[in-house]
Order: structure tokens, then C-alpha cells, then sequence
């Protein structure tokens, strides 16, 4: 789950609300076929065989296993993985139990880079890595459906608070400087 409007502050707004690509659930749905096509070939070997009962209930448990572990836990992560972009932060949300997340100030970003592999581009995602004017390493926003209109409408935000000094920074509180010719 993303931001909710009882976690914006006063004036903020929801410019865009992302979830992860659907390409993070490929190696999901590979295994899920897999396991369930292996239950099969076991079923239909042991079908005519003594201990039939008990092969099946085995092979079914361990296919219950393997599934919830290979399948459900991808499905889950996906499901709660959230970027929300608003008119005054950047932030990103995932977590199945342990819900964790960082938020980035628009002001505080100086650098926003996009990374497109062949089968990124094939599905229109991408990766959007955010560096700010912090200690901390940049956020990395992998797997942005439609990466470059995201990418686009970031730097529209970005530009939009940019109060034309040169100095290459915009302060929440700091005045707007103007322009002598």
C-alpha cells in the first residue's frame, strides 16, 4: 500500500501512485507452472503403483511448500511494494510483515538516472535510480512500469520548484530570488 492521504502533509497531493511491473512476477509464474507440472508427472507415474495414496500426499506437500516459498512469497512481495510520487516527495513503501519505507524531498534530489535493459524496453519498465543530497545511497525504484513518462513527469516536479538561482538548490523556506538585468 502507498501513501494515504492521512500521511500527506498539508497541500501535498498524489501525482502518481506505482506499482511494481508485472515482470517481477514472471519467475513466480515459471515456478508455479513447474511445480504444478511436476505434481503431475508424479501422479501419473504413481497412479497404477503401490503406495499411491502416500507418493501423492508427499509430492503434494512438498509442491505445497516449494509453491508457497517460490510462488506466494514474489506474489505477496509484489502485492506491497508501492512508489508514490507527490508535488513535494518521492516515496516508496514495501514490506509483507514488516513494512518498511523511505521518503525523498523533491528539493533534496539532484541527480535522477534511468536504467532500460533489452527486455525492459520490450515491456515499457524500467529502473529509476534517485540520488539526494544526503549520506544515504539514492533510492532505486526497480521495475517502474512506463519508466520514462515517470521519469518525465519527476523532472517536470523537479523543475516546477526550481526558483531559478544558480546555485543549484531549492529550500522549502528559502524566497524566491529574482532576476536583475
Amino acid at each position: 500500500m502507498g501513501l494515504r492521504d492521512a500521511q500527506l502533509t498539508e497541500g501535498e497531493h498524489i501525482v502518481l501512485s506505482l506499482r511494481t511491473h508485472l515482470k517481477a512476477l514472471f519467475s513466480a509464474l515459471i515456478w508455479g507452472l513447474l511445480l504444478l507440472a511436476a505434481f503431475l508427472v508424479i501422479w501419473w507415474v504413481m497412479r497404477d503403483r503401490d503406495g499411491y495414496g502416500v507418493a501423492v500426499w508427499v509430492a503434494g506437500a512438498v509442491a505445497l511448500g516449494l509453491a508457497v516459498w517460490l510462488v506466494l512469497t514474489p506474489l505477496l512481495r509484489w502485492a506491497t511494494e508501492r512508489y508514490t510520487v507527490t508535488n513535494r516527495r518521492v516515496s516508496h513503501r514495501h514490506g509483507v510483515i514488516t513494512r518498511r519505507g523511505r521518503d525523498i524531498p523533491l528539493h533534496r534530489i539532484n541527480d535522477i538516472s534511468m536504467e532500460r535493459g533489452p527486455l525492459d524496453r520490450l515491456l515499457g519498465c524500467g529502473t529509476l535510480v534517485i540520488s539526494d543530497a544526503t549520506q544515504q545511497h539514492g533510492m532505486i525504484l526497480n521495475d517502474v512500469p512506463d519508466v520514462e513518462r515517470v521519469h518525465v513527469r519527476l523532472q517536470e516536479l523537479l523543475y516546477a520548484s526550481d526558483d531559478g538561482s544558480d546555485d543549484g538548490e531549492w529550500p522549502p523556506n528559502e524566497p524566491p530570488r529574482t532576476h536583475r538585468r
